[in-house]
C-alpha cells in the first residue's frame, strides 16, 4: 500500500471503505507532516484535537456501516471561509483571531460529507493577489521550488495539496486564484460556473465573481469534492437553483462519440488566437501545445477560435473587483468585528487608525482605486463602461461555445515566478492574470490540469474552459487527459 500521505481522496476514500487504514490513522499521519513542513507557510491554524476527535467519529460512523466517498477524507480549507472552531482571518491584521458562530456552507456540507479538518490555510489578504505575498502573516512557498511563489491567492492550499500535506483543500477564486497557483504548483483545481458553490459564509472580495471550489491532485477528486460542496443555499441570494449534482458520475460518462482507445471523440476544442500570443513564454507554450496533442490523440478535434476582448479583461475586472472590495470592506471599521486601533481622538479617526493598521498595502490601493471609480463624476466613465465590456467577454465566449464544446490555453503566461520580484510592480502581477480573468468576468468553469514542465523544472498548467453548468464536460476532459499521462502524480523533490 502506498503512505498515506501520497494517496488522493478517491484513493484515500477507497482505502478507508476496505477497512486498509483508518481516519484516524491518516489523520495523525498528515498532522505530522504538517508540522514537519511549517517552513512551507501553507497553515495558518492547526487544530489537532478537533481533527482527531473528527476522524474518530468517522471510523464510528464507517463502523456502524455508513459509508461515502469522503467519509473520514482529512483536508483543509482556505482561511476565507468562516468556521466556529477556528479563527477565521481572510489572511489579514484585520481579522485577527476573530471566532465565527458559524460555519461557512462549503465547510459545512463537506464536514456533512464526513471530512475531517485539520486547519486553515494561508491567503492573500481578502484574497487580493497572485504570489501569496501579500499574507499579512507570511508568504506561503512552492515546494517545487522554495524561492518561488506557489500563486495566489489560494497560495497556501495549492502548497498543501502539492507537498502531499493534505489530500485536497477548499479555495476561492475571484480572477484565477484556484486556477492559477494550481498551474504554479502542479495540482489539479476547478472553479465552477458562478452560483454553483453558496457564498453564505465565504468573506467576500468581489461579491460578483468570487467562486469556491475545490483543488486536489485529480479531476477524479476535484469531482468528488465539488459533488459535496456544490448547490443551492437560500442563504445566499447569488446561489443557483439547479438540483444537486453527482459531478464524479459525469466525469465518468462516456461521450456518445467515445471508444476505449478514444474518449474524448467527438469532443471539440476551441483555441483562442489570444491566448497564445508572443509574449507567451515558450517553455509554457511548448508545455501546453504538447498537451494539446495528447488531447487529440484522445480523439478531440482542435478549432481555431477567437475572444477579441481577452486583453481588455484586466482593465475590466481591475475596475469591477476593487470597486466591489471597497463596498464589502467598509464593513471592517473597528465597530462590530475585528481590529480596532487602541488610540484614538473621536470616531472619525477611530476610523482612520484602524482601517490604516489593520490593512495591508495591496488592500488599501484597491480600496482606494474601487472608491475612485465608484465617486461622482468617474462612475459613468470607468465602472459603467467596465460593466459593458463585461457583457461584451461573456458574449465572445458564446460566440465561441457556437464552434466548440470547451476552449483550451495555459492558465499563465509563465511559470512561477520568483517571491519578491513582483513586489514593487503591481501591474506586472495583475497581468499575469490575463488567460483567467475572462472566464471569471463571464461567470464561466474553468479549471488548471497539470501539463508539464517549463523553466527550472517548475509545473505547467493547461486550462480547460467550460460553457455555464458544464462542469462535466470539463472533468470528463480533464480526467481522460490524467488516464493518459502522470503529470498529476509527480511529486516536488524531498517530498
Amino acid at each position: 500500500m502506498k503512505s498515506l500521505h501520497e494517496m488522493g481522496v478517491a484513493e484515500l476514500g477507497r482505502a478507508l471503505a476496505s477497512k486498509e487504514v483508518s481516519s484516524a490513522e491518516a489523520t495523525k499521519h498528515l498532522l505530522a507532516r504538517v508540522a514537519s513542513h511549517e517552513h512551507l507557510g501553507a497553515w495558518l491554524e492547526v487544530d489537532e484535537q478537533h481533527a482527531v476527535a473528527q476522524a474518530q467519529a468517522a471510523d464510528q460512523r464507517r463502523a456502524a456501516g455508513a459509508a461515502g466517498a469522503l467519509l473520514g477524507v482529512p483536508l483543509a480549507h482556505k482561511d476565507i471561509f468562516v468556521t466556529s472552531v477556528l479563527p477565521t482571518t481572510a489572511g489579514s491584521k484585520m481579522l485577527a483571531g476573530y471566532m465565527s458562530p458559524f460555519d461557512a456552507t462549503v465547510v459545512r456540507r463537506l464536514a456533512d460529507a464526513g471530512t475531517v479538518m485539520l486547519g486553515k490555510l494561508n491567503c492573500d489578504e481578502f484574497a487580493m493577489g497572485s504570489s501569496n505575498e501579500n499574507s499579512a502573516f507570511k508568504p506561503a512557498k512552492n515546494p517545487w521550488d522554495t524561492s518561488r511563489v506557489p500563486g495566489g491567492s489560494s497560495g497556501g492550499s495549492a502548497v498543501a495539496v502539492a507537498a502531499r500535506l493534505v489530500p485536497a483543500a477548499t479555495g476561492t477564486d475571484t480572477g484565477g486564484s484556484i486556477r492559477q497557483p494550481a498551474s504554479f504548483s502542479g495540482i489539479t483545481g476547478i472553479k465552477p460556473t458562478y452560483g454553483v458553490c453558496s457564498r453564505y459564509g465565504m468573506i467576500a472580495f468581489a461579491s460578483s465573481l468570487d467562486q469556491a471550489g475545490p483543488l486536489a491532485r485529480s479531476a477524479e477528486d476535484c469531482a468528488l469534492l465539488l459533488s459535496a460542496m456544490s448547490g443551492f443555499d437560500e442563504r445566499d441570494s447569488t446561489s443557483a437553483n439547479r438540483p444537486p449534482q453527482d459531478f464524479h458520475a459525469a466525469m465518468l460518462k462516456p461521450r456518445d462519440a467515445g471508444t476505449a482507445a478514444q474518449p474524448l471523440k467527438g469532443l471539440r476544442i476551441g483555441l483562442p488566437r489570444e491566448f497564445f500570443p508572443q509574449a507567451l513564454a515558450s517553455d509554457v507554450n511548448s508545455a501546453v501545445r504538447s498537451a494539446l496533442s495528447e488531447l487529440e490523440k484522445l480523439g478531440a478535434t482542435l478549432v481555431d477560435v477567437s475572444l477579441p476582448r481577452t486583453e481588455l479583461s484586466i482593465p475590466v475586472y481591475y475596475i469591477i473587483a476593487p470597486a466591489e472590495a471597497s463596498s464589502n470592506l467598509s464593513r471592517f471599521d473597528g465597530v462590530r468585528f475585528g481590529h480596532r486601533a487602541k488610540k484614538y481622538a473621536d470616531l472619525l479617526d477611530m476610523y482612520k487608525k484602524t482601517r490604516a493598521e489593520g490593512f495591508g498595502p495591496e488592500v488599501k490601493r484597491r480600496i482606494m482605486i474601487g472608491t475612485y471609480v465608484l465617486s461622482h463624476g468617474y462612475y459613468d466613465a470607468y465602472y459603467l463602461q467596465a460593466q459593458k465590456l463585461r457583457r461584451m467577454i461573456a458574449d465572445d465566449f458564446q460566440s465561441c461555445f457556437r464552434q466548440c464544446d470547451v476552449i483550451a490555453g495555459p492558465v499563465a503566461p509563465s511559470v512561477a515566478w520568483k517571491l519578491g520580484d513582483k513586489g514593487d510592480d503591481p501591474v506586472a502581477s495583475y497581468l499575469a492574470d490575463i488567460f483567467t480573468l475572462p472566464a471569471s468576468l463571464a461567470g464561466l468553469p474553468g479549471m488548471s490540469v497539470p501539463a508539464g514542465f517549463g523553466e527550472s523544472g517548475m509545473p505547467v498548467g493547461l486550462q480547460l474552459i467550460g460553457n455555464y453548468f458544464e462542469e462535466g464536460t470539463l472533468l470528463h476532459a480533464a480526467h481522460a487527459f490524467q488516464q493518459a499521462t502522470d503529470w498529476h502524480v509527480r511529486a516536488p523533490a524531498g517530498i
